[in-house]
């Protein structure tokens, strides 16, 4: 197995108290390098959880502060891109349902010029690799110098053992066009099931990937979305140690 240093980012889907996040970042902090987390969510049903919202971006440049360690939130409009930067939080993720609409990650782009920001790109939904490249590009072309690539999978009607089609091929693409980029394998979204996370991401650092996104949760039974690919604090330190 590759021995190089993998960037760990960790943490969950999303938050529904401060308790809750308190009790999940005091446990990893020292094992990862980002601790991510969702506060708005973009949901398919519109009557299912969307995220804490606003109220927890403050939450979350608590915790920044307090562990030392970096906070990054999925953003999908412009605004949430100010009022994360209002917080002061100024680590980004765009998507899959964002990267597949070049008008949403150009209004972005627009949003962040001339900050000092880093955005990581999560492969769009469709196996349609010039919409991933091109969201990467219209990033860089507005002078933006920290981007990762995240590597979550392809919806795939024919899927059956994942809940996003690795299609590790396409893959070879993204390195290729930029060897420069950070690619990032996130397992959670891959698998959909926690009992997956370990193959797949021994899988990802076999081909040579920089880091693994990993959902981790204090307590994955009573999350409000995706609870079942969520591992709880003790499973990610087991993982680590595994990998």
């Amino acid at each position: 197995m590759n021995k190089k240093k993998q960037l760990i980012i960790a943490g969950p889907c999303s938050i529904s108290s401060k308790k809750e996040l308190n009790e999940t970042i005091k446990n990893i902090y020292s094992e990862i390098d980002f601790f991510r987390c969702g506060i708005w969510k973009a949901r398919t049903n519109a009557n299912h959880f969307k995220g804490i919202g606003n109220k927890g971006l403050k939450w979350l440049s608590e915790i920044e502060e307090k562990y030392r360690t970096p906070v990054a939130i999925e953003v999908g409009t412009p605004k949430h891109v100010e009022q994360a930067l209002y917080h002061d939080l100024k680590v980004f993720w765009i998507g899959a349902r964002t990267t597949v609409n070049p008008f949403y990650v150009q209004e972005i782009c627009e949003s962040i010029k001339g900050t000092d920001v880093e955005i990581w790109v999560k492969n769009p939904i469709h196996p349609d690799i010039n919409l991933w490249i091109g969201a990467i590009e219209r990033l860089k072309n507005t002078g933006i110098k920290k981007i990762k690539a995240i590597h979550r999978g392809f919806f795939c009607m024919k899927e059956r053992k994942y809940r996003n089609s690795p299609k590790w091929n396409l893959i070879k693409v993204i390195k290729e066009t930029f060897p420069e980029l950070n690619l990032i394998c996130d397992p959670s979204h891959i698998s959909g099931d926690k009992k997956l996370i370990y193959s797949i991401s021994k899988k990802a650092i076999s081909l040579n990937f920089d880091g693994l996104m990993i959902e981790t949760h204090a307590n994955p039974e009573n999350a409000l979305s995706d609870a079942k690919q969520q591992i709880n604090c003790n499973e990610f330190k087991e993982l680590m140690r595994k990998i």
